[in-house]
């Protein structure tokens, strides 16, 4: 509990030091080597994803932020998201790339990949109850994916889960091509 804590201290300490450098020119887009290992310490810890080197801090960060929101068909705020809406702003603000907005769209503009290809920030898609693609996921590493349920709002679930294997379609890696956004 003691380490948890410190942990957590540590952290946010790292937080409020780079908010408070987010308005010095140039300085937003630095992050020291120790301020990553710890993130990514914080998040492999939270999430129960192992975050490698290459691991993207920024889009831990963004699912960190958005757990525990609550579901709510055709929402894109924190006050309310659904599934599509959940992906569209994860790729907007981690990826800097604009994404359709329902799961079928988006399925349009990824390349398919096999389940065991996927890689951090891979989208997943579900046909649940429907011969249709009725739900999409982002993948975050060793069989996990953040998306917005409608039972439970945004959180994280694992692919290997039951419920989640029977309704699998397929995973898609975004086309190059897609648009970037400003």
């Amino acid at each position: 509990m003691k380490k948890l804590f410190l942990a957590t201290a540590l952290f946010l300490s790292v937080l409020s030091t780079q908010a408070q450098t987010k308005n010095v020119p140039n300085q937003a887009e630095v992050e020291s080597d120790e301020d990553k290992s710890l993130a990514k310490g914080y998040f492999s810890q939270i999430m129960g994803v192992a975050m490698s080197a290459t691991s993207n801090v920024k889009l831990f960060q963004f699912v960190y932020d958005w757990i525990g929101t609550p579901y709510h068909l055709g929402g894109d705020t924190k006050s309310g998201i659904d599934c599509s809406g959940f992906a569209y702003q994860l790729y907007t603000k981690v990826f800097n790339t604009a994404i359709g907005n329902n799961s079928r769209n988006i399925f349009s503009m990824v390349n398919p990949v096999g389940k065991e290809e996927l890689k951090e920030g891979d989208l997943v898609f579900f046909k649940i109850h429907s011969r249709a693609i009725t739900h999409v996921g982002v993948y975050i590493g060793n069989g996990k994916f953040a998306h917005a349920s409608s039972s439970k709002g945004v959180m994280i679930s694992y692919l290997a889960d039951p419920y989640w294997t029977r309704y699998y379609y397929k995973g898609g890696r975004l086309l190059a091509d897609a648009p970037q956004t400003n």
